[in-house]
């Protein structure tokens, strides 16, 4: 989806087409920006000596670029390839795919209002974005919680058809992260209070937590939810529980998490 801005901040990454390959740059053209052109120098398509440009870059290509300098005036744009890495240049590519799907999903909810969507793109799409940042994120946001737009301020016919995209086609995010109960209770009917301790830790929290069997005493137990700090909530007052339980029934337990970070109870 277009940015609402006409020209994009310097140090703001873009996703672009490789427009024409010269022997001292790139002239490339910003698909977020109504595909204004932009310029990659050669000392900037990538670190050390090129000796031929092509090797690095070429026509048709779908690059990530660092914006350097912004010259409005000249409607000129310098970029430089060589300082994304890797790791942001997929970021960024996933973000310009989700905004991509955005505007599909958009376009969707236009089509169930009867409505032009450069008529719903002014009346509520340029109020979202300006409100989230981007069109999908916005879509994301009802799809974790139908609530959303309502608590910031959102009204009219539009919402209900808005939601009713998102919840059908944004699956929310989730993490998952785990750990390892060590419980042990003897005597006759340990094992019995072993199994009621982690039943009452499975039926905790706001997300999804499953409890394995790896061999007594032994479990691993996993949660999933939509973000960090949920998971680690719900994590915790799952082991809590867990332990809590065992230690009234006249067991011991512990907890480790799989990478150093543990606590122990007993």
């Amino acid at each position: 989806m277009v940015k609402l801005s006409p020209y994009p901040d310097e140090g703001e990454l873009v996703v672009c087409t490789v427009k024409d390959v010269k022997g001292f740059g790139a002239f490339v053209t910003l698909s977020e920006y109504q595909n204004r052109e932009g310029f990659v120098h050669v000392a900037e398509v990538a670190t050390g000596w090129v000796k031929y440009i092509r090797d690095h870059i070429r026509e048709g290509q779908k690059i990530v670029c660092k914006v350097l300098r912004v010259d409005p005036v000249k409607e000129h744009i310098d970029l430089s390839l060589k300082q994304v890495n890797e790791h942001a240049r997929k970021d960024k590519i996933q973000e310009w795919k989700n905004e991509q799907r955005a505007e599909k999903l958009f376009e969707i909810v236009a089509q169930n209002l009867k409505r032009p969507v450069p008529e719903c793109f002014e009346e509520f799409g340029r109020p979202l974005i300006e409100k989230y940042g981007m069109m999908y994120t916005a879509f994301e946001e009802c799809a974790v919680d139908p609530r959303t737009l309502e608590r910031d301020g959102f009204k009219g016919p539009w919402v209900k058809a808005f939601i009713g995209v998102a919840q059908e086609n944004i699956i929310p995010p989730r993490v998952a992260i785990h750990g390892y109960l060590e419980l042990t209770c003897n005597g006759r009917d340990g094992v019995r209070k072993i199994r009621d301790a982690l039943v009452k830790a499975g039926q905790v929290g706001k997300g999804n937590i499953t409890i394995q069997y790896l061999g007594a005493p032994r479990y691993r137990i996993l949660v999933s939810a939509l973000d960090y700090k949920a998971a680690e909530d719900d994590l915790k007052e799952a082991v809590d529980c867990a332990l809590d339980a065992i230690k009234s029934g006249g067991g011991k337990g512990d907890f480790v998490r799989e990478k150093g970070g543990s606590c122990a109870r007993t």
